[in-house]
């Protein structure tokens, strides 16, 4: 599942809000290297519109008045297994990717339409779904704990902090930024909270991914 960031990003909007639905796909369309290709607000025309090859990342609101974002974003990924997903919800409910099944749970992201989502953060998730990352809202991760006994609480402070970066969809460039450390002192950390995590270099399998929803599964947001 990728799509060379050098191409336009052909993104669909499935929302069925006709305002909010307006405004996103204004604002996507206004973005560099990004064109949108469909915009609708209900599962039935969502599964007319997204043919398979027509689209590289699909928005869709999980709550649409025919169905559910989440069940079309299954049923689109098992059959375009390349599409991006990005959820928007207005109940604050990441854990819901915790729910997916095995065989797409790779590389959703969700924002949240409550917090204080960016043009750069919507335009950064946008491209981080195209090849297979996983993007969570950052200001629902800047609420989340880790909970006790579990391998993120055993991450030292700033492993913590690159962890919750590094799932907000940044590269190690723009958490050594966000941070003020070099580059390489961002990747010593990544490979020791991979190491502490479990998470090993399965081919098969984007670390950094596996790391967001351990972050996802092991921390309690307080919605």
């Amino acid at each position: 599942m990728s799509t060379p960031l050098a191409e336009v990003i052909r993104v669909a909007v499935v929302e069925d809000q006709p305002l909010f639905r307006s405004m996103l796909e204004r604002t996507l369309a206004q973005m560099p290297g990004l064109r949108v290709v469909a915009s609708v607000g209900t599962f039935a025309e969502a599964r007319a519109a997204l043919r398979p090859g027509s689209v590289d990342v699909a928005l869709l609101d999980i709550d649409l008045p025919d169905g559910n974002g989440i069940a079309l974003g299954v049923m689109l990924r098992r059959e375009q297994p390349r599409l991006g997903i990005l959820l928007l919800s207005a109940h604050d409910a990441m854990d819901l990717l915790l729910d997916l099944p095995p065989d797409v749970a790779d590389g959703w992201g969700y924002l949240s339409k409550n917090s204080s989502t960016s043009e750069e953060l919507l335009l950064s998730a946008v491209r981080s779904a195209a090849v297979g990352v996983t993007v969570l809202d950052p200001e629902l991760l800047a609420r989340a704990t880790p909970r006790a006994g579990s391998d993120v609480a055993r991450l030292t402070h700033r492993q913590y902090e690159v962890l919750r970066l590094l799932a907000s969809g940044l590269s190690n460039a723009g958490i050594g930024e966000q941070l003020g450390i070099t580059e390489k002192s961002v990747q010593n950390h990544v490979n020791a909270l991979y190491a502490t995590l479990g998470i090993d270099a399965d081919p098969s399998r984007n670390p950094r991914v596996s790391a967001a929803l351990r972050l996802l599964e092991e921390t309690g947001t307080g919605t």
